[in-house]
């Protein structure tokens, strides 16, 4: 089993992998995932009346940080000179709530999938903090990768 499973090794031991021998190539990853609210509570986030501010700019602030965090949070995650970060809130009273897609890239000899699912999961927290006075019982989820591109093993779209 452990054969496929990169961070262990010979021994099932878990560490961190030597990444010294991959190229260097361009490597981009985008994660999704949503935050379920009432359409009143959604109603503050687009009327910009939640008691603690701005709702989707501060989670975006946070996304970016927890995407720059990632080595700091996941254990065998390597530290990366991420280049770019954006972080996309988006209400939609279908669901309703707010979709976020977030989207790293560097220039690295591994790929940044986990700094993706850390922004947007960092960014949906955000906003659970930001509306928790106006409503506890709200749903995050759908967090996965949607686009992984770069390095050995190519290209992943959803």
């Amino acid at each position: 089993m452990h054969d496929k499973l990169s961070h262990f090794d010979a021994q099932g031991q878990a560490h961190m992998v030597d990444v010294s021998a991959k190229d260097v190539t361009s490597r981009i990853a985008t994660a999704v995932a949503w935050i379920k609210m009432s359409p009143e509570t959604l109603a503050h986030v687009t009327a910009g009346t939640a008691k603690k501010g701005d709702v989707l700019g501060i989670a975006r602030i946070a996304g970016i940080q927890g995407a720059k965090k990632t080595s700091d949070l996941i254990p065998l995650c390597h530290p990366l000179a991420i280049t770019k970060v954006a972080v996309d809130l988006t209400p939609d009273p279908t669901l309703p709530g707010v979709r976020i897609q977030a989207t790293v890239k560097t220039t690295g000899q591994t790929g940044v999938e986990m700094e993706a699912l850390t922004a947007a999961s960092i960014a949906a927290l955000t906003v659970y903090d930001m509306l928790k006075a106006a409503q506890k019982d709200m749903e995050i989820g759908g967090l996965r990768v949607t686009l992984k591109d770069g390095g050995k093993s190519g290209r992943f779209a959803q």
